[in-house]
């Protein structure tokens, strides 16, 4: 017996969860056919099948059956490696379409039959009557292979059932309006989840077709998925960058608002990082390509958004579980008002089959089983585009119900990196004090060391040579010997050790670190020359971002392994609850008491927090379009933004409202309709619009989410 192989599928015109229920379930009836994962919104279905058992001949068929056309995903779905080929595959002109081909043919069928009754009205019945059951033929063929292929209770099946009535009892003109009302409802759903989708490609449509690749002294313009890791691209003014790579060469700006929502340009030198689909602004850049097409930022992203499109939330699993009773319910319900007032109280026959056929139409679910998925795929799809990734539906959900969110303070709430805050003169001068600290520190691996060269880089200063190299002694001193002698870079504990250090200096140091600050002590020889301060600053928009998190009711903590001292100093200045000195362990322990008080968010820079974002209702990763950041947590700040916390609570928190106001507008109409059924006021074609109608109402709403202004 042969082994399971994978199998994917682009299906044409599955437009809802009802289209992909129906799939999954004849899918789920084939014998060999395992992992089926049906994804409406991305128009796919991917499975694993054993071909002695079921060939992809036959699985085409069933699809085919169904009402859908199965093609190959490598010439139309956005795969991974093909995603420049998307842009090509058009879905084509809604005429073009089978159901644009089903509502011009319904409709001229329509027209001819109400011409025929003006010209003959004799002939109008029967030219109702082939209108009607002309326009059945596909509807009902689908049907019945939803039936056979355990769909029972399908759209379609209603439809089939009160169009047949419908004659029956002779209305075969409303039975005809039925008929296309239902096709022109179909056609417009489709338009609909078509426009949910752009959200995507137009993530895609960020990366340009062509590259200009670099050989030698050669140029030569290549589509970019012939792009390698090493390749050299030159990227002008104007150009979009092709793929992820490192500048090597010119200095410019580049506009990343694309692919991390930043809306101002971010200065690019050599070693600097540039992602695919970003914009370059002014200087030509030469670039070392280091992923390819199917590997960059922009196609990560793309795929991310597309599985977490196709994971199911909460919301939209328990609609999923109610619509499954609620179909065959409504049928009954039908029957009852056919059946029970004629049998028990004597009523006509012709009023009660006729309100019981336009209740079974009113019954249909597809409003219903859209409204939260369309909301889900539209908020996800809002994100990306503003650099906020979640990664589906379910996170989506939690973020808008969280009551406390807990940051990390390094590389979180702080730069992540230490930065010189003050310079103390005891003999000389500031620059004099830097230079040589810069001089001794040149070539360390220390943070410390690492931002005292930075600052000596930044004021421009001219850094002494060493000769010899630094000698360190861990944990308290670094010392080399520049041509004025021997200095040493050091902490206040080495410098007492080495000799007396002034009262007025010692009050200094303690000053410094009650603000937080680490005191390094420069000295010359035995003499001490100054007081180098520094401290890992907060981000700017930490505070800001903290008083959205309030303005939104959310309790902002800092949970940190820092010292008390140095937490209170970041804590205090951003007016933040703190809990300081804390293991591992005790971070996860302090996450959930938290945790029993109401869902909470844990914000980390997604490495040495992994363990927290996970015990964590909901965790989010800091981080600039990093592979940390798209892939570790919940969800991710591809602008590196602690205001980034606020809008992805503001952005949930209107999905939730979104979903919430489909599930009214679909059930509201349905029960105003439903009244006014029995009370015989709704003829058949308006009962079709309260579903039709509705659908196409419940998606344009969800479609508003990708225009969302947030307030946050």
């Amino acid at each position: 017996m042969a082994t399971a192989s994978p199998l994917k599928l682009r299906i044409e015109g599955m437009d809802c969860g009802a289209c992909a229920a129906k799939i999954e379930n004849a899918m789920q009836r084939l014998p060999g056919v395992s992992d089926i994962n049906v994804n409406y919104g991305l128009q796919s279905l991917s499975l694993a099948v054993d071909e002695d058992r079921t060939s992809r001949t036959t699985i085409e068929a069933k699809i085919r059956a169904l009402g859908y056309t199965p093609a190959d995903p490598s010439e139309h779905v956005m795969s991974s490696s093909r995603r420049d080929d998307d842009r090509d595959s058009a879905e084509g002109t809604w005429w073009s379409s089978s159901k644009g081909r089903l509502v011009i043919g319904t409709g001229a069928l329509l027209l001819l039959a109400f011409a025929v009754s003006y010209i003959e009205p004799d002939w109008s019945n029967w030219a109702y009557i082939a209108a009607t059951l002309v326009g059945l033929i596909p509807i009902g063929r689908r049907a019945l292979a939803g039936a056979l292929s355990g769909t029972p209770f399908s759209i379609e099946t209603l439809m089939s059932i009160a169009a047949i009535g419908a004659v029956a009892i002779g209305e075969a003109g409303e039975a005809a309006v039925v008929v296309f009302l239902f096709a022109v409802g179909e056609l417009l759903e489709g338009v609909a989840a078509g426009r949910a989708r752009a959200g995507i490609k137009a993530l895609i449509d960020l990366v340009p077709r062509t590259a200009r690749r670099q050989t030698g002294s050669d140029i030569e313009t290549v589509p970019v998925g012939d792009l390698v890791v090493g390749d050299a691209v030159i990227v002008r003014p104007g150009d979009r960058v092709p793929s992820d790579g490192t500048v090597i060469e010119g200095v410019s700006e580049v506009n990343e608002a694309p692919v991390t929502g930043e809306s101002v340009p971010v200065g690019k030198e050599p070693g600097s990082t540039v992602y695919a689909g970003s914009i370059n602004a002014n200087g030509e850049l030469r670039v070392k390509i280091t992923r390819t097409a199917a590997d960059n930022t922009i196609a990560r992203i793309v795929h991310m958004v597309e599985e977490a499109q196709g994971s199911k939330a909460p919301t939209a699993r328990f609609i999923d579980r109610f619509s499954r009773w609620y179909t065959p319910a409504a049928m009954a319900v039908s029957a009852l008002v056919v059946l029970v007032p004629p049998l028990m109280f004597g009523a006509d026959w012709f009023t009660w089959v006729y309100r019981g056929l336009a209740v079974l139409l009113i019954a249909c679910p597809c409003a219903l089983v859209i409204s939260t998925p369309a909301a889900i795929a539209s908020g996800l799809a809002s994100g990306a585009r503003r650099g906020l990734l979640i990664k589906g539906g379910a996170a989506l959900e939690t973020l808008g119900k969280v009551r406390t969110v807990a940051f990390d303070k390094t590389g979180t709430l702080t730069m992540g990196h230490p930065q010189v805050t003050d310079i103390v003169v005891i003999e000389g001068t500031e620059a004099d004090i830097l230079a040589k600290s810069a001089a001794v520190e040149r070539g360390s691996s220390h943070p410390l060391g690492a931002a005292i060269v930075a600052e000596a880089e930044r004021r421009g200063l001219e850094i002494p040579k060493a000769f010899g190299g630094g000698i360190a002694t861990p944990g308290k001193a670094v010392t080399a010997r520049l041509k004025a002698g021997f200095v040493s870079v050091g902490s206040p504990r080495h410098a007492s050790e080495q000799g007396e250090v002034p009262e007025k200096v010692r009050k200094q140091i303690e000053a410094l670190e009650s603000q937080g600050k680490t005191v390094v002590v420069v000295s010359e020889g035995k003499q001490l020359v100054g007081l180098i301060a520094l401290r890992d600053e907060p981000r700017p928009d930490a505070a800001d971002g903290l008083a959205k998190l309030r303005a939104l009711g959310i309790r902002p903590v800092m949970l940190t392994g820092d010292n008390a001292r140095t937490a209170a100093a970041i804590g205090d200045a951003l007016g933040l609850e703190i809990r300081a000195e804390l293991l591992p362990d005790a971070k996860l322990d302090a996450i959930s008491v938290y945790k029993s008080e109401g869902p909470i968010a844990m914000v980390g820079d997604g490495i040495n927090d992994a363990p927290a974002l996970a015990a964590s209702s909901v965790g989010i990763a800091m981080g600039g379009g990093t592979d940390v950041a798209l892939e570790t947590a919940d969800a991710a700040l591809l602008k590196n933004r602690v205001t980034g916390v606020a809008e992805l609570i503001a952005l949930s928190r209107a999905t939730l409202a979104n979903i919430w106001q489909n599930i009214m507008l679909a059930l509201g109409l349905k029960s105003v309709f439903l009244v006014t059924t029995l009370f015989g006021a709704t003829p058949l074609w308006m009962a079709i619009l309260a579903d039709t109608g509705a659908t196409v109402l419940v998606t344009a709403n969800a479609l508003r989410l990708l225009r969302l202004e947030f307030k946050a």
